[in-house]
């Protein structure tokens, strides 16, 4: 799954990376060292430009809502439950299937956190002996320092106790895909800790290599089983992961010293 991330890059890097058209300087974000759901997210999509004369698409950098709200939606308040899509089953469900076919995007991150619990915790757990286990979170990363390019989702949705010129009256949200985690080594591992994503969760984003970014973003593309060729994991060995302090598990906490990376795992949290 991906509950957790970090996106600290600027907009004006994000425009370059993603060749970008179009971004508003007000609607730039603070770096963000832990972003959690329903916190506003920098998201890349192709779409026309509101009232233009021209129709055709406009890379964009915009500001989305992270937890997808459906347009059919009677209340906004299921979105902090739909920060995640299944790569399997997206083309299907009935909160994302026409999103995937019409507004797809990309959620730029450095990458993203997961929590392990450790081995002692496991077997106290499993004793009854302690009902919240202490967990070890690690970030994973390309290890190559690239963006993490996100494969996302975004969807309108119109709150109708608003009139129409209220700036409140839309909402735009959004939504990761995560698929199953690799199995196979990471490019770069700690040394004692996991070995692979897999070791540190089942799930994983989906992370698009830049070689499919154009073909995901196209909103010409709306066959499904076209669209779901292109949710193929990436190639395997791209990534990294290395264990950063507990202080990332509360929400209060953001800055650059969570990304640090530490020797081991905490003291109480042993992989």
């Amino acid at each position: 799954m991906c509950g957790r991330y970090a996106a600290s890059r600027r907009p004006e890097d994000l425009a370059g990376i993603f060749e970008v058209d179009k971004w508003e300087p007000e609607e730039a974000l603070e770096p963000d060292y832990n972003v959690a759901p329903t916190k506003e997210v920098y998201a890349v999509l192709d779409r026309p430009v509101k009232d233009a004369d021209d129709e055709r698409p406009v890379r964009q950098l915009r500001k989305l809502k992270w937890g997808l709200v459906p347009s059919w939606a009677k209340t906004p308040e299921g979105g902090a439950r739909m920060i995640n899509a299944r790569a399997e089953t997206v083309h299907e469900k009935p909160s994302f299937r026409r999103a995937f076919t019409s507004r797809r995007c990309v959620l730029p991150a450095d990458g993203y956190y997961e929590w392990v619990t450790g081995v002692q915790e496991r077997d106290l757990e499993v004793e009854g002996k302690k009902k919240r286990p202490r967990k070890q979170p690690y970030f994973v990363l390309p290890a190559d320092g690239t963006v993490f390019a996100m494969a996302g989702l975004y969807e309108f949705w119109r709150d109708r106790t608003l009139p129409d010129d209220h700036p409140q009256a839309w909402w735009v949200t959004c939504s990761v895909i995560t698929t199953e985690a690799e199995t196979s080594p990471l490019a770069v591992a700690p040394a004692d800790g996991p070995h692979a994503l897999a070791d540190i969760h089942p799930r994983m984003p989906l992370m698009l290599t830049p070689d499919r970014w154009d073909a995901w973003l196209d909103p010409a593309r709306t066959d499904v089983e076209d669209l779901r060729s292109l949710l193929e994991p990436p190639p395997a060995g791209l990534m990294r992961a290395y264990p950063v302090s507990t202080a990332v598990s509360s929400v209060r906490n953001n800055g650059p010293e969570l990304l640090k990376e530490l020797e081991g795992p905490e003291e109480g949290t042993l992989f």
